[in-house]
């Protein structure tokens, strides 16, 4: 397996992998503690940016195609069994793009895209206005990080750690900025979107996602923010249909919609609301240890 691919809890006997894509700034160590909530034939398999963590001495990517590139490399090495593919806030463009992408080099799709915390991006200009940005000072950036709650004790004490945070965050915005969604561009796989009751989402943003594919949205309305709550994301995997349609006695391409507190349906998107993390930093030494903190921020 190559090196910007990590197996946490390798099973070699699943029959299911999930893919895992972090967000801006981030890292893996944030997905490593989903191996315990997993259904026993699913593994979980994390994308490792480039730049970071046991990648560290690896140039960060300088563009969102060089980027996908790269990432296109690592399905290619997973896609020989079921897969889903998950993206977290940056993650989830990207997570899209793969499997677009992987459609058109007849690479096998994921058997179902599940999108977290972002909207669709068809929103991408509108997205590029809100901060933090490129343009944006160390200074503003650290301020912009403590105040979402991405920086530890630990790492605000830390000059070192504390400017590669940056480094990284300023990296992967500069990733974002070349991204461009060409009109058209879907994806005929189920797409399963993920929001936080107390982000900044409204209420369109399954109807942006359902627009992208071809085979309807299932949306979920989950308590918190942009990372929800510790509980929630700790067991995130558990409101991931895809993996557990024996229980949601459904499949996303099959669900009928209603819109948040609405209760009227919409086109052809669900959506559940729950009632019941942060995710952890850590040094840029490869696989981290429990107590450790792992460079890798941001909720863009």
């Amino acid at each position: 397996m190559p090196r910007s691919l990590i197996r946490p809890l390798p099973r070699p006997r699943a029959t299911r992998t999930l893919l895992c894509m972090s967000f801006c700034g981030g890292g893996t160590t944030s997905f490593r503690s989903w191996t315990h909530c997993l259904p026993e034939d699913v593994e979980l398999v994390l994308y490792c940016y480039p730049g970071r963590e046991g990648r560290f001495t690896t140039p960060f990517a300088r563009d969102w195609d060089e980027l996908l590139s790269d990432a296109l490399a690592a399905v290619r090495d997973i896609a020989w069994r079921p897969y889903v593919l998950f993206g977290h806030s940056m993650g989830a463009w990207v997570a899209f793009d793969l499997a677009r992408r992987a459609e058109c080099e007849g690479i096998a799709p994921p058997r179902a895209l599940v999108v977290s915390a972002a909207d669709a991006p068809t929103r991408r200009q509108e997205s590029a206005k809100s901060p933090p940005t490129v343009h944006d000072s160390d200074e503003q950036l650290v301020a912009w990080m403590r105040t979402n709650g991405q920086l530890p004790a630990g790492v605000q004490e830390d000059p070192e750690i504390l400017q590669i945070a940056v480094e990284i965050l300023r990296a992967d915005m500069r990733v974002m900025d070349t991204y461009r969604y060409r009109s058209g561009e879907r994806i005929g796989v189920p797409i399963q979107v993920l929001l936080g009751k107390d982000d900044d989402a409204d209420a369109g943003v399954p109807d942006r996602w359902r627009r992208l594919g071809t085979t309807g949205v299932e949306a979920a309305w989950l308590p918190g923010g942009h990372f929800y709550t510790p509980d929630v994301w700790s067991r995130l995997p558990d409101h991931m249909t895809a993996l557990h349609p024996a229980r949601s006695g459904t499949t996303p391409e099959q669900v009928v919609a209603q819109t948040p507190g609405t209760g009227q349906a919409t086109s052809n998107f669900t959506s559940r609301t729950y009632e019941p993390t942060r995710p952890t930093l850590s040094r840029p030494e490869g696989e981290a240890t429990a107590g450790q903190t792992t460079v890798g921020w941001g909720t863009t």
